[in-house]
């Protein structure tokens, strides 16, 4: 395998300069600093409160360091690869969001592999989460060539995607719990719907077998998606831990497992009472539907951010006053739906950008407040492309992207941008060139935080010959009488009409990199009368990434048919939560009594 430095690799587009915890490398003869892997300095203890965190740059740390501070326990932050030879390390966390390679390039940049190497070996309290699990293999199918830290035997492989089962793998998830231990909550096995977990990735682990010659199994507890079993939680049976999901953003569920880890009750793993938390068979697993809770936010007459809701996106009261329709504050209705049972939190921030999004302190104020109170999925949306500010600076799309990552997102959502993507996608005969907004993001933090966002509008036809794009049979005739229709793509919020399709559009973005797709319609916007069941097929029957319904719910029965109906891996609605005609708990009521799989908290 080859080393980190001769991957051959191209370079990572810029990123803005991210703030002084990230990685840093020692600096030889650092007064006071031991070498990574000798003796342990014993000259500072620290209290049981406090726990160190390993942020090497990438996605969203501030929600684990939320969720910390949430549950009472202080924050440190490594600086230096000889912080992990301290004797006050007594609890490190190393998350991660992102690709393989791009978190292994950092280690290596920042001198941290064989600190960290050592720091595990030598049985030290560690929980690694999601890429913090993965770098412990030996290396990836995500980036062949690239050395893991190789604690752990084997490379991570590529989920397969097939109808149904999309790749990424995102959503909330049943555990099968294989070893008796003390971090993972005995509810998070078994039949159980008030116990799943968060995953997101598109990567995953068939065993765990330690790579020192011993050949123990590390395996604590695994996950069925599709055809593929893998492991969603490993343990050396002693202080080392790592997940494949994401703890803080797994609700209560994913909270205790944090808690346990952070007060210590996981390190007792000879503990008598470990046998509390036995092994058990998760009966009827599956990957359950997700209901997210999507807010559109954007400036008042009155400059203050708003929630609002349009018809058909027109926001504005049909009154004298023409006012911007004002349903309530950002974070506090965020923070109501996730108290509700929303599997997700949508922001989609309308407001017209006259200048730059990177000024538009007042959506990231309300990313940084909202990740405070809400630990499940934030997804943002709104500004993020290539911008010249003012004063004649240029940004990339990943500088805006990395800014609203820093702020709290877990997923971004492109828009407009990525209609005028797959155009010139297809005019050039799909040719990659690794400079849009999709390809960096994607490369830079992996594809499963890259949502795209389409808006279309129903264009119905004569005959399928009247158009080069992709149309269908529908069962809705148009106002004479067709029987064909495509779905013309939009962009400006709905202003403008582009000549390219929904499914064009699709395809081309998820060959670009994309992860997800958000489809909206605007015939059925703010109407009520149900999701576009033709179109969320059309598109989910299509793409082998997952695709999230949105426009139309009105009705808990609306989702009800479009997970029946489709293959659509989560609805998402506004209206109805907003004006309280409809709560979440609701829905998941009716999903489950027609034995739809859903999360229930």
């Amino acid at each position: 395998m080859r080393s980190l430095v001769s991957t051959g690799k191209p370079a990572h587009a810029p990123v803005l300069r991210r703030e002084s915890t990230r990685l840093r490398k020692g600096k030889a003869g650092d007064r006071g600093s031991p070498r990574a892997g000798t003796t342990v300095s014993t000259s500072a203890t620290a209290g049981d409160d406090e726990v160190w965190l390993l942020d090497y740059g990438a996605g969203n740390v501030r929600s684990i360091r939320n969720a910390i501070k949430h549950l009472g326990y202080k924050v440190r932050d490594v600086t230096r690869p000889e912080d992990l030879g301290r004797a006050d390390v007594k609890k490190l966390l190393f998350p991660g969001v992102g690709a393989f390679g791009s978190a292994m390039r950092e280690l290596d940049n920042g001198g941290y592999v064989k600190a960290l190497r050592e720091y595990i070996e030598n049985d030290r309290p560690f929980l690694g989460i999601c890429i913090g699990m993965q770098v412990l293999f030996e290396g990836s199918e995500e980036d062949i060539g690239v050395e893991g830290l190789g604690v752990i035997a084997g490379n991570i492989d590529l989920f397969e995607a097939y109808p149904g089962f999309p790749v990424p793998h995102i959503g909330w998830n049943t555990t099968n719990i294989l070893k008796p231990n003390l971090l993972i909550p005995s509810s998070a096995g078994g039949d159980s719907d008030q116990s799943r977990v968060y995953f997101v990735h598109s990567y995953h682990a068939k065993e765990a077998k330690a790579a020192n010659g011993a050949g123990s199994d590390w395996a604590l507890a695994e996950t069925q998606y599709g055809d593929s079993r893998f492991v969603s939680a490993i343990h050396n049976g002693s202080q080392v831990f790592a997940t494949q999901f994401h703890p803080e953003k797994s609700g209560k569920t994913g909270l205790k497992v944090l808690e346990n880890f952070l007060s210590g009750k996981a390190l007792k793993a000879n503990d008598a009472s470990a046998a509390a938390s036995r092994s058990v068979q998760a009966e009827g697993e599956t990957l359950a539907k997700r209901v997210i809770a999507c807010l559109d936010v954007r400036s008042n007459d009155n400059g203050d951010l708003v929630v609002t809701k349009g018809d058909q996106y027109d926001v504005r009261e049909k009154t004298d006053s023409n006012e911007v329709r004002n349903l309530g504050r950002p974070v506090d209705l965020a923070t109501q739906y996730y108290h509700w049972g929303a599997d997700e939190v949508t922001f989609l921030n309308i407001t017209g950008f006259r200048d730059f999004p990177l000024s538009d302190l007042p959506m990231l104020e309300v990313l940084k407040k909202t990740s405070e109170k809400v630990f499940v999925p934030l997804t943002v949306g709104g500004g993020i492309r290539e911008f010249t500010d003012s004063q004649g600076t240029s940004y990339t799309s990943l500088d805006v992207a990395s800014e609203y990552f820093k702020g709290g997102a877990d997923k971004i959502s492109i828009g407009s941008d990525a209609v005028y993507i797959a155009e010139d996608y297809l005019r050039n005969n799909k040719q990659k060139h690794g400079t849009t907004s999709i390809e960096q993001i994607s490369e830079r933090y992996g594809k499963q935080a890259v949502v795209v966002s389409i808006d279309p509008r129903r264009v119905y036809v004569a005959d399928p010959s009247d158009v080069p794009l992709k149309t269908i049979h529908t069962s809705i005739p148009g106002p004479n009488g067709e029987r064909y229709c495509w779905w013309e793509c939009t962009v400006k919020g709905g202003r403008e009409g582009r000549p390219i399709g929904a499914y064009e559009v699709a395809i081309a973005v998820e060959d670009l990199g994309a992860g997800e797709i958000l489809l909206n319609s605007i015939d059925r916007d703010g109407t009520g009368s149900g999701f576009d069941l033709e179109l969320v097929e059309l598109i989910s029957g299509s793409v082998n990434i997952p695709v999230i319904a949105s426009s139309g719910a009105g009705s808990t029965r609306h989702f009800v048919d479009v997970f029946e109906g489709t293959r659509a891996s989560a609805a998402l609605a506004a209206g109805i939560f907003h004006r309280k005609e409809i709560n979440i708990s609701e829905v998941k009521d009716d999903m489950k009594a027609n034995r739809i799989p859903a999360r229930i908290e």
